[in-house]
């Protein structure tokens, strides 16, 4: 993941805890109600251009899709538009994202967003 992406998504984990979207009494379903329960980006123009302004080609955003999934399910399911590409993506840089925080607490995770940003 990159800079661009990176900052984005900590961003994004900074206004979910502010709208209480995740909070201590569900973290366990983090991942889930921020990169799952909906899509991250709408519209396949949307996912073009996502990709776009942050510097992740068409061609790298397939390859990191195919590799998790390889790599999780042993099969690769086909992504035939950008908006199943870039949310799938997102939802990677998500799991990644969480990995590397490893808060057990909304507290913990505002010090990685504060050393993140």
């Amino acid at each position: 993941m990159n800079n661009l992406v990176k900052r984005e998504l900590v961003k994004y984990l900074e206004d979910s805890i502010q709208d209480e979207t995740i909070t201590n009494d569900n973290i366990e379903d983090w991942h889930y109600h921020l990169f799952n329960e909906d899509f991250y980006i709408i519209g396949h123009y949307e996912a073009e251009m996502w990709l776009k302004e942050h510097d992740v080609s068409a061609w790298e955003a397939i390859q990191t899709v195919q590799e998790y999934q390889m790599d999780q399910f042993g099969k690769v399911d086909l992504y035939p538009n950008p908006e199943n590409v870039v949310n799938m993506l997102v939802y990677i840089y998500g799991d990644e994202l969480f990995g590397e925080a490893n808060a057990d607490s909304i507290e913990e995770l505002e010090e990685f967003i504060n050393q993140n940003q």
